[in-house]
């Protein structure tokens, strides 16, 4: 799907994960700097591992906002049996997702699943003559893993395939920058959980045109944590994520390459880059 070209500053953020009261904060800052639904784009993974799946997919559509399709909204259309995250079968990652999607999957309505059904599964558009390519996982992949230590090169075919200066992923739920040879990989991380860095802040992703390029920052995004956790704590869900929203600690390294669990408990830091 080709949103044509897109008047700046863009507001990129990924997986909601089913956390509403993340979700309405984002929803704030965006109106807070006069943000537009048409310039705001989510990444996918609307629902996931916390407790208020069709809130939150009720307040997405409300606002009106782009939405790529993610491997969650994939699965609960289709209503099959796992949330096709693509962990490996047996991993801590699995187990954990057995009871988040069984209870998502319960309480998302038939409707709510159809529209699910019809989101696109990549976006283009341009600003200030740069193309950029949003998708979940990768051109190839909707559950493909893809972080800051994944192969540039890799990532540059992935470019090259599309056409694509700049490519927006999600699915990691790590926000990053990687410079390849034919541009960038950005990933604007998650609203609904934690980057696995010991503080309880999510993130998204500002795209500002300037007089020499494009500006693309990082940002911690925080909100009422303990509203979510409580939300949780009386559906009685998710406890290991309930405390991982609270620590900033994943329960579960389980998909992470050896350099990103490297990073487990150090802050992130992401300096502002300029995309000429």
């Amino acid at each position: 799907m080709d949103l044509g070209e897109l008047n700046g500053p863009v507001l990129v953020f990924g997986g909601p994960y089913s956390n509403l009261s993340a979700t309405r904060e984002m929803k704030r800052i965006a109106e807070q700097q006069g943000i537009p639904a048409a310039s705001v784009i989510c990444t996918g993974d609307l629902v996931a591992y916390c407790a208020d799946p069709t809130e939150t997919v009720s307040l997405i559509r409300e606002w009106g906002c782009h939405v790529v399709m993610g491997n969650c909204e994939e699965s609960l259309a289709a209503s099959a049996p796992d949330c096709g995250c693509g962990f490996d079968e047996g991993s801590a990652c699995s187990l954990l997702s057995v009871q988040w999607y069984a209870y998502a999957n319960n309480r998302v309505s038939p409707e709510q699943k159809f529209w699910m059904g019809g989101l696109p599964r990549q976006l283009r558009f341009s600003l200030s003559g740069r193309q950029f390519h949003v998708l979940h996982g990768s051109v190839t992949s909707i559950n493909d893993f893809i972080f800051a230590s994944t192969d540039h090169g890799y990532k540059a075919k992935q470019q090259q395939s599309v056409s694509a200066e700049v490519i927006i992923g999600g699915h990691s739920g790590l926000p990053f920058v990687s410079e390849t040879t034919e541009g960038y990989w950005l990933n604007a991380g998650v609203i609904g959980m934690p980057a696995n860095d010991g503080t309880s802040d999510c993130w998204y992703m500002l795209l500002e045109p300037q007089a020499e390029g494009i500006k693309a920052s990082w940002h911690r995004l925080t909100y009422a944590v303990n509203e979510t956790v409580e939300s949780m704590k009386k559906a009685e869900i998710s406890a290991a994520y309930a405390t991982c929203l609270q620590n900033g600690l994943w329960p579960s390294l389980d998909i992470l390459p050896e350099q990103e669990k490297r990073q487990t408990g150090k802050a992130i830091e992401l300096r502002p880059i300029l995309i000429r």
